[in-house]
C-alpha cells in the first residue's frame, strides 16, 4: 500500500524499515572524533548525536520508518555561448529539494492516514533532521553506500535526494532482512577523481577538503592550498558523482520541481553573477538549495568574483579573434573557462 502511495507522489523508490537501532551510528561518532566534520560542530551536538542513535528521539511513538528517493535532474547543459560559466551541483539547480521533499512526505503522511482510516501521527525528514539517511536508506534496499559515502540505487544510480516519514503505525516492513551489499568492487573512480583529495580512503570523507562543503558549509577563507582545485564550483560538486559507472545512461525521469530554472542556475555567467548585488543575489537564490548557504549566497558570489578576476586578468593578455557574426574565439573561450584561479583570488 504505501509503496503504491510513494511511486503516486512520483518517488523513485520506497520501502518501509523497522524502527531499530542504526549499525553505523558508531562510525559516524568515530568520524566526528577524527574532526572529519570540520566546522559542522552542531552535528556533535546532543539534539544532533541523540536522534541519530534512536529514531523514537524525534517522534516517540514511531513504530514505522518510511525510506524514500526522488530523483533528480542528471544532465547538465552545455552553453553555445563564449561566457565564462561556473558550476552548480546538480542537486541545487532546481527548487529547494528540502521544500521539494517535505511537501511530498506531509502529502504521503495525508494519504496514508486516509488508506488507514484514522488520523496517524507523523514526522517527516529531510537531511536537514538528525537521522542517518543513508544507512536507513540502505536498510530499505533502496540501494548501497559506495565508496564515496552517496547511496547509489541500482537503476537510477546516486543522482537521488533521500527523505524519511515516521510513523506511528505498524505497517507491513518492506525492507530486505540484510541491507544490500556494496557493489564497487574494485573501482576507484570516484576517490581518484576528487579534485581536492578529500578522502581519507572508501567509504572515509573528509569535508574540510570536501568542494561541497568548502562552498557551502565553511566560513572564513578557503585553505590556499585548495584554491585551485576547486576551480568553477560555486556551490556543491559532482565530481564523483559524474565518473560514478552506476551514473552512466538516463536513469530515471527525475521530478520536474528539481529541474534546472535557467542555464544560469545550472552554469552561471560568473561576470554576471559577480556584479550581482546582496538583493539580487537574494532573489537568485530564493528558494533553491543556495539560499541555506552560510550567507545566503555570499560564497558563490566571492567565488564567482575571484573566477572572473582570474579571467579577465587571463583575457587582457589574449587578443581574440572574430568571425564573421562578431562571436568570440572558441579557443579564448576555452582558456578563460578553464583558467585557474590564483591563490590571491579568494581570502573570505
Amino acid at each position: 500500500m504505501i509503496l503504491d502511495l510513494a511511486r503516486e507522489l512520483g518517488f523513485a523508490r520506497a520501502a518501509v524499515v523497522p524502527i531499530e537501532p542504526p549499525r553505523r551510528h558508531e562510525l559516524y561518532a568515530s568520524w566526528l572524533a577524527a574532526g572529519h566534520a570540520g566546522e559542522m560542530a552542531y552535528l556533535a551536538e546532543p539534539d544532533h548525536l541523540g536522534p541519530r542513535a534512536d529514531l523514537r528521539a524525534l517522534l516517540d511513538s514511531a513504530r514505522s520508518l518510511v525510506v524514500v528517493a526522488l530523483a533528480y535532474d542528471r544532465t547538465s547543459p552545455v552553453p553555445v555561448d563564449a561566457l565564462v560559466r561556473g558550476k552548480i551541483a546538480r542537486y541545487a539547480r532546481g527548487e529547494d529539494y528540502h521544500l521539494v521533499m517535505r511537501d511530498k512526505l506531509v502529502a504521503l503522511a495525508d494519504r496514508l492516514a486516509r488508506a488507514l482510516g484514522a488520523p496517524v501521527a507523523t514526522r517527516p525528514c529531510v537531511d536537514s533532521a538528525p537521522v542517518l539517511e543513508r544507512e536507513w536508506a540502505e536498510r530499505g534496499g533502496l540501494g548501497f553506500v559506495a565508496k564515496n559515502t552517496m547511496l547509489i540505487a541500482p537503476g537510477i544510480g546516486s543522482y537521488v535526494v533521500l527523505g524519511e516519514l515516521l510513523v506511528a503505525a505498524e505497517l507491513a516492513i518492506t525492507a530486505p532482512e540484510s541491507p544490500p551489499k556494496p557493489r564497487c568492487g574494485s573501482c576507484r573512480s570516484c576517490l581518484d577523481a576528487c579534485p581536492t583529495g578529500a578522502f581519507v580512503d572508501a567509504y572515509v570523507l573528509d569535508a574540510r577538503r570536501c568542494i561541497s562543503y568548502l562552498t557551502i558549509e565553511h566560513r572564513g577563507p578557503i585553505p590556499r592550498e585548495l584554491r585551485a582545485a576547486i576551480g568553477t564550483w560555486v556551490f556543491g560538486c559532482d565530481v564523483c558523482q559524474e565518473v560514478c559507472p552506476f551514473n552512466a545512461g538516463v536513469g530515471t525521469a527525475p521530478d520536474p520541481m528539481l529541474a534546472p530554472r535557467s542555464l544560469d542556475h545550472a552554469v552561471p555567467d560568473l561576470v554576471a553573477l559577480a556584479a550581482k548585488g546582496a538583493n539580487q543575489l537574494r532573489q537568485f537564490v530564493r528558494r533553491t538549495d543556495r539560499a541555506r548557504s552560510r550567507g545566503v549566497g555570499a560564497r558563490p558570489a566571492r567565488r564567482a568574483r575571484a573566477a572572473a578576476r582570474a579571467t579577465r586578468e587571463r583575457a587582457r593578455h589574449v587578443r581574440p579573434r572574430r568571425d564573421h557574426r562578431g562571436a568570440r574565439n572558441a579557443g579564448l573561450a576555452t582558456y578563460a573557462a578553464t583558467a585557474v584561479i590564483p591563490d590571491s583570488g579568494i581570502t573570505r
